[in-house]
């Protein structure tokens, strides 16, 4: 599809990050709720070429943003977590037929191969197809080595834990990744400060919403797609309808979730103190 030129309004505008996972026609129990079918998978980019969005990858949309660069006129961003296999076997096809940007955030010690710790959730790639995504245009940004809840960490474990995700990354491709996104979409102005310390230019939350400029290129929102998701949800998904009745529950759920994790950080800090 033809790219069309960037406007001022472009730049300001909300804008879609949709949060893909699994692409698998089998995925096992744990993966399921955040998988999608490789048909889903084809119809919904179909779509998006049909309505005329344009893919960008997640340091374009920054880059557009910090820097006032061009961007599309009807920009969204389609993001892969984790690094499961189906995002090569089934995503990368579909990718390329419609000539689409996107962005992957690995989790460097779930990729199979010398830094694998045996804690992936499902069947994943290894570092020959993650290069060859790169090869084609997919953007591979960082997401933890070993996908903790970041903001639960002392300072040496997230340093760790940034910076060990990084330098594999680059070691394997090259060059250094330069997006991250936050694993269970979890952060904290510590954990922001630490990924922007760390070399990272710009993150990704969920929150289900759209992305906006003003929430700053370490605290950009997701909206999640999920095995649930119909056709015509997803197309609401892409303009921003209805967010919250269809993430409600999540919103409840993180909600008191939050307050749960809250209480946790205190009594780790009072016990720090004893």
């Amino acid at each position: 599809m033809t790219e069309t030129t960037g406007t001022a309004s472009a730049a300001t505008a909300a804008v879609p990050i949709l949060m893909y996972h699994a692409v698998s026609a089998a995925p096992n129990d744990a993966t399921r709720d955040l998988s999608v079918t490789p048909e889903a998978f084809a119809a919904q980019m179909a779509l998006i070429d049909d309505l005329g969005l344009t893919p960008v990858d997640t340091a374009a949309l920054a880059a557009g943003w910090r820097l006032g660069r061009p961007l599309p006129a009807r920009p969204v961003l389609i993001t892969f977590d984790d690094g499961y296999a189906g995002v090569h076997r089934h995503a990368l096809p579909v990718l390329a037929k419609h000539g689409f940007a996107a962005s992957l955030f690995v989790t460097t010690g779930w990729i199979e191969g010398p830094y694998d710790n045996g804690g992936a959730l499902d069947t994943m790639l290894g570092w020959d197809q993650v290069r060859e995504l790169a090869d084609n245009g997919v953007e591979i940004g960082g997401h933890s080595h070993t996908h903790p809840q970041l903001d639960m960490l002392d300072d040496d474990r997230l340093r760790f834990e940034l910076r060990r995700c990084r330098s594999i990354v680059a070691d394997e491709l090259g060059t250094r990744p330069v997006s991250f996104a936050y694993p269970y979409g979890y952060s904290s102005r510590r954990v922001r400060v630490a990924v922007r310390e760390t070399g990272f230019a710009q993150s990704l939350a969920v929150g289900n919403a759209l992305a906006r400029r003003a929430q700053g290129p370490y605290a950009l929102r997701r909206v999640t797609v999920r095995r649930s998701t119909g056709i015509a949800e997803f197309e609401r998904l892409l303009e921003g309808r209805a967010l919250a009745r269809a993430f409600a529950r999540d919103r409840a759920l993180t909600k008191g979730y939050a307050m749960v994790r809250r209480a946790r950080q205190v009594r780790k800090a009072i016990r720090s103190r004893v």
